[in-house]
């Protein structure tokens, strides 16, 4: 069987929303759904009673959660197939486990908790930051979840030649039949002098086109690949976190690599990929491209 697409429910509005999102990405890509829920319910009610009549609240709860969002799913696409399953475990863990066995990992933007001025809830964070494969945050505004836009927007960092996150943004573009917009960013260093021979006139061309033989690099491969797929390039001076924020107001899907490590502590997203998960006007597509830890970052790192 195909790899499912999986999403992770908790009762939330947000997790509705996911949950919507996952259903038409599982149509458009013909990917049967996986739906799960993940409740310690027994590690605080204990074990299930003798009686059925009597079972415990979390028990219950965890149940209607699960069978509410496979009701929802199988009436948004009556030919899709789709299970689900209750699992006794924290979120994250059973999250990041069952990510390994599906073909992209949709959560939502805020959980059940009640800190309302955490903009993203930890566990679409630690997911995001953690996860093997690809982890798709659903957030944005009702013309980005309706992929109304008919864009898509990726963002080119130093690593990025012929990366997962390359190839996901064109596989998405060619299954939409949507623009991909592809932007590279580049700027001045800060201890630069305005009157540096390179700043001057003409030579900022020079940095223009550093950023334009990044591009050809990053997608030669995938261009070949997918040649119905319709691309503009944008090479635009600023900092990578505001551009991408500020275009992600007329996309559907952002699209971002994340270099992942060996390291066991430390930031695991980088400052782009971190922002966008916090303030995108769209779904933000997370995909890992592994590495050994690095020794320094740079800007140019999602």
């Amino acid at each position: 069987m195909d790899s499912p697409v999986l999403v992770g429910v908790d009762g939330s509005e947000a997790g509705r929303t996911a949950l919507d999102w996952a259903v038409a990405e599982a149509e458009r890509h013909g990917r049967p759904l996986r739906i799960v829920h993940a409740s310690l319910w027994e590690r605080y009610e204990g074990a299930v009673p003798a009686s059925s009549s009597d079972r415990p609240a979390g028990q219950v709860m965890a149940e209607n959660i699960l069978g509410s969002a496979l009701e929802r799913a199988r009436l948004l696409a009556p030919g899709l197939p789709v299970t689900g399953e209750v699992l006794a475990e924290d979120a994250i863990t059973a999250l990041i486990r069952e990510g390994q066995q599906a073909t992209v990992l949709v959560v939502g933007a805020r959980g059940r908790g009640g800190l309302t001025d955490l903009l993203l809830g930890s566990v679409g964070l630690v997911v995001a930051a953690r996860a093997h494969g690809p982890v798709v945050v659903v957030r944005g505004d009702e013309f980005a979840l309706g992929a109304r836009h008919r864009r898509i927007l990726l963002g080119i960092g130093d690593h990025d030649v012929d990366s997962p996150a390359v190839r996901y943004a064109f596989g998405e573009a060619a299954v939409r039949g949507a623009e991909l917009v592809v932007v590279r960013t580049w700027r001045r260093a800060a201890h630069d002098p305005l009157d540096h021979p390179l700043l001057t006139g003409e030579s900022l061309v020079y940095f223009e086109e550093r950023a334009s033989e990044t591009l050809d690099k990053a997608l030669g491969a995938a261009v070949s690949e997918y040649p119905q797929v319709r691309l503009r390039r944008s090479i635009v001076e600023g900092t990578a976190r505001k551009v991408l924020t500020d275009r992600s107001a007329a996309a559907d899907l952002l699209v971002l690599g994340a270099r992942r490590t060996r390291r066991p502590v430390g930031l695991e997203l980088g400052r782009i990929a971190h922002r966008a998960l916090h303030h995108a006007s769209c779904p933000v597509a997370v995909v890992p491209q592994h590495h050994p830890a690095p020794t320094a970052s740079s800007e140019g790192e999602l």
